[in-house]
């Protein structure tokens, strides 16, 4: 049985390569209140289950109070992700699906506006040419399918950093550009820091005060090709360092068993994807364990960052958040 269920995860992942080669909490009643002073769409925060007050209408992003005490309550401003997924680590293919996953069951889509993945710009000895390229081909398609299913980010282009570098760049400069006291952008660092330094590079120097970069791990910090963390922050961004998100976030992979077994597809098409990393065979230390570790900086910003943000979530957080919007957006037929 083991043997036929690892043959179908393989033929789907031929099938997800394929395509990417053409194209490179169970309580539905949730608690409104007022916040923030950004523009979003009522009919995404409907289709999240987000249930307005008559006060709240019209208004910013809201507050959702869901049974487990989390409350997605955003800062101003838009969000931008870079992450690798081509160095040896696998770990960014279940941190994509659960972090667009988030965005979504959050109502917060459309303050997406870059997401770039394979920011890993010079490929180390641990991983070969050959394995390098199957992982652009894997984090496109976590990318691509994902926000299909999902749905919300039809108008957002999922960028290749190393084999699209320069749209990359420009395409985050451009959100840097457009950056204010009231409307800043937060860029999280979910891989090497090198595109995020080109793309300040390349952007003015005026707007960098207003761009914030979330950071959760060394890791990523010091493994630039190019620049150094401290070349980033000497740009005058702000540097949001919370904890390590591996310790909650990276668990055993029994702890997603609630994911393998949903009869919803959107949630067992997240769970196959980090348990593609799982079997990964260029490095060892994802066995046995699911790991989303970086959608952890995204569970932070959903739920308020600076301003009292979820600094340590868990695969319990992620679940309530995920299972309370298909609870409420059931697949049709």
């Amino acid at each position: 049985m083991r043997v036929i269920f690892l043959s179908a995860i393989f033929l789907v992942c031929l099938s997800m390569i394929a395509e990417a080669q053409n194209s490179v909490m169970n309580d539905s009643h949730i608690r409104v209140k007022p916040n923030n002073g950004i523009n979003e769409s009522l009919i995404d925060r409907d289709r999240a289950g987000i249930m307005l007050s008559s006060r709240a209408k019209g208004e910013s992003l809201q507050n959702i109070d869901t049974e487990l005490g989390i409350v997605i309550s955003p800062p101003a401003g838009r969000l931008a992700i870079v992450a690798d997924g081509n160095s040896p680590d696998p770990d960014d293919l279940g941190g994509t699906a659960v972090s667009l996953a988030l965005l979504r069951s959050a109502g917060l889509t459309d303050r997406l506006v870059h997401y770039s993945h394979s920011c890993d710009l010079v490929r180390g000895v641990r991983i070969s040419e050959r394995a390098e390229r199957e992982r652009h081909y894997l984090m496109q398609v976590a990318c691509d399918i994902t926000a299909r299913r999902w749905g919300g980010y039809d108008s957002l282009v999922f960028f290749d950093a190393l084999w699209q570098q320069e749209e990359t760049v420009n395409d985050l400069a451009k959100a840097i550009n457009e950056s204010s006291a009231e409307n800043p952008l937060w860029i999280i660092e979910a891989g090497e820091p090198d595109i995020i330094a080109l793309a300040l590079e390349a952007s003015d120097n005026g707007k960098h005060q207003f761009v914030k970069v979330i950071t959760h791990h060394p890791a990523n910090d010091n493994a630039g090709d190019f620049y150094t963390w401290k070349q980033v922050l000497d740009f005058g961004v702000e540097e949001v360092r919370i904890p390590d998100q591996n310790i909650n976030l990276k668990v055993d992979l029994a702890q997603w068993d609630w994911a393998k077994n949903h009869p919803d597809p959107r949630i067992q098409w997240v769970w196959m994807l980090g348990k593609i990393a799982e079997v990964d065979d260029v490095v060892k230390f994802q066995k046995g364990k699911w790991d989303c570790s970086d959608a952890g900086m995204v569970l932070y910003w959903i739920t308020g960052a600076t301003d009292g943000g979820m600094k340590s979530g868990t695969v319990e957080n992620v679940k309530s958040i995920l299972l309370n919007y298909i609870k409420i957006n059931p697949m049709a037929g």
